[in-house]
């Protein structure tokens, strides 16, 4: 029999201290990271000079590289473009001078994924870093920083604290043959890993970045939410379950379209 040792009111209060101290330097660290990560974050969409509204913003989006390329998923891009009428793929970001909208183009994607590289016009941006898959580990916090709910408060940035509750692949047997569609046929012959996140995160999310809270490297790309019947429930009544695809993914991208991760 193992004889537990009593312990004294000073290391009670030690370890108090200590847990206390580390907790606020995680608090910290993230506060400190906010103001480097939020000018990389931008909305994704789509800008037609001749519409109303002109801006439409759809998902979130990050930028990589030097600074000229944005990650986002694929499916946040629209499928059809009004060219008729200008409409082109565009980004939005903030800084003093307000909002801006820059032009972009699609010049890689990954269906497989749901990933997809866009060039943009003008200044480059301050750009995230790519993490390594070898530091990610099931338990451990992270955040996410994007547009929950589109520019309906104006372009302003919400960030949330997600905890990795599992790394498995996202794939579910249909219940019968003839719920059986095309996309599960693919997952299921391919399955890849994905990141399960114990949070909450909305349609406006999608192509956010998922990063550690003390270097801001990103660990993966906010993709799907967990849907509790309708999908208007994913607002309604949200299941606090998320999905992200891993970055090592958005790493291949990169290198295979020829730009620096």
């Amino acid at each position: 029999m193992q004889i537990l040792k009593p312990i004294s009111v000073l290391s009670v209060t030690c370890a108090v201290w200590l847990s206390l101290v580390w907790g606020v330097q995680a608090r910290a660290d993230i506060v400190t990271l906010l103001p480097r990560i939020k000018p990389a974050v931008v909305g994704v969409g789509s800008f037609n000079p001749l519409g109303a509204p002109r801006n439409r913003l759809v998902g979130t989006g990050f930028a990589v590289g030097d600074g000229a390329y944005v990650v986002t998923n694929a499916h946040v891009l629209p499928e059809v473009l009004q060219l008729e009428k200008s409409e082109t793929l565009a980004v939005f970001v903030r800084d003093f001078s307000g909002v801006g909208v820059r032009k972009a183009e699609k010049i890689a994607s990954d269906p497989a994924h749901d990933l997809a590289l866009l060039k943009i016009e003008g200044p480059t941006l301050p750009a995230m870093k790519l993490g390594g898959v070898s530091e990610v580990r099931e338990g451990q916090t992270y955040y996410f920083t994007g547009y929950p709910i589109g520019a309906a408060l104006g372009l302003y940035p919400a960030t949330h604290r997600a905890g990795l509750a599992a790394i498995a692949p996202l794939y579910s047997p249909p219940a019968t043959a003839q719920t059986l569609t095309p996309k599960l046929i693919r997952h299921a012959a391919n399955p890849f890993l994905m990141y399960q996140l114990d949070a909450v995160a909305y349609p406006g999310n999608s192509g956010s970045p998922l990063y550690d809270g003390e270097r801001g490297e990103v660990i993966g790309v906010i993709n799907a939410v967990f849907v509790k019947g309708a999908k208007e429930n994913a607002i309604k009544d949200p299941s606090g379950i998320t999905y992200a695809i891993p970055a090592e993914y958005v790493r291949k991208l990169m290198e295979d379209a020829g730009v620096k991760p």
